[in-house]
């Protein structure tokens, strides 16, 4: 554990330079790896996380792209939103557009784990003429948000998705209507209520700062939670304070039905590639629960989609961190069909 101590010289194999991009509220931090004339690929991390997801699997895949990994807004070296303006899922969306638009990329290859897939997906339908490929790690593009609570669009990593769903085959729709109500109470209060108890974040030592993280991710390894500190956490007299904002902690995130899932399939262009860990949040305990949402979905993925590629792999939620030898094959070999336009950086 002493090595945590030096925590912000840890090597990053592979980084290239980090980037700003202005917003109306701060910026968007972003950073790079391979050549600005390589093939663009946008990567999106998950919930709670940053950028860093990334940083040992771009490593290991194709030399003939440029990758660039951002940070959501309220999520590590980005700004946090201004007082009073929660965090909606579609604000993430609305970001990976500012993004793009400043790199004036016209088309690009997607990469989302986790939320950052759910976001990813969500893009590559709206936007479907600007994704060639959509490669999505321990997610099915669409996430039904988990009702009567206010945790993240279904992140909980190392507990059941055991929440109810929004379906045809569902509850009666007056009980459907008071769950979303409820779940929309329980977001304003929440909000209103961070706001009103917001205090200075804890000040801990980088050992405390990593033992928290860990007990609060499960999936993770000390060496992935030590690399998502590096940009999660920021060094000031007597230790480290978390760079987050709170309020994302408050879900804001309209569920989806399958068959609003199916209708937007049905938009997307883009190839796609979903790599699903054996031990992840989507484990076979946890499909008992959900297998009305979570089968069907896959095979919409399949009647929709000309090309579609499901790979299931050892590990769990954080296996492209992990063990990211584990997931580069696939990628790189999915990368190799077709060719994109170059980046510019």
């Amino acid at each position: 554990m002493s090595s945590l101590l030096k925590w912000s010289s840890l090597p990053m194999a592979g980084m290239v330079s980090e980037l700003k991009f202005p917003v109306p509220w701060g910026h968007i931090a972003a950073k790079t790896w391979g050549s600005p004339q390589g093939r663009p690929m946008l990567c999106l991390h998950g919930w709670l996380d940053n950028a860093n997801s990334f940083s040992r699997l771009i490593p290991l895949l194709s030399k003939d792209y440029c990758y660039l990994a951002m940070d959501f807004g309220g999520h590590g070296l980005s700004s946090h939103r201004p007082t009073g303006f929660p965090y909606h899922f579609l604000d993430y969306v609305t970001e990976v557009c500012r993004v793009t638009a400043a790199l004036k990329w016209n088309q690009f290859t997607l990469m989302g784990h986790s939320m950052g897939g759910s976001v990813a997906g969500m893009f590559s339908c709206v936007f479907p003429e600007m994704v060639d490929k959509l490669i999505l790690v321990e997610s099915y593009g669409f996430l039904p948000a988990p009702q009567g609570q206010d945790k993240g669009p279904g992140l909980g990593r190392q507990k059941k998705l055991n929440f109810p769903l929004l379906s045809r085959d569902g509850p009666s729709k007056s009980k459907e209507h008071a769950m979303w109500l409820k779940s929309k109470r329980q977001v304003i209060e929440r909000l209103l209520s961070l706001e009103d108890k917001a205090q200075p974040p804890k000040v801990r030592s980088p050992q405390e700062a990593l033992q928290r993280l860990l007990e609060a991710n499960s999936h993770l390894t000390e060496e992935s939670g030590k690399i998502l500190l590096q940009r999660g956490a920021t060094e000031v007299p007597g230790g480290l304070v978390y760079n987050r904002d709170m309020r994302v902690l408050t879900h804001n995130h309209d569920s989806l039905t399958l068959e609003q899932c199916a209708g937007f399939l049905s938009k997307m262009q883009a190839s796609v590639l979903m790599i699903i860990a054996r031990d992840g949040i989507f484990n076979h305990e946890a499909k008992n629960t959900t297998k009305n949402f979570f089968n069907p979905l896959r095979e919409e993925f399949q009647s929709n989609l000309k090309c579609f590629q499901l790979a299931e792999v050892n590990g769990n939620h954080f296996v492209h961190l992990n063990e990211p030898e584990v997931v580069a094959g696939l990628i790189n070999n999915f990368l190799k069909q077709d060719q994109v336009d170059k980046a510019k950086l």
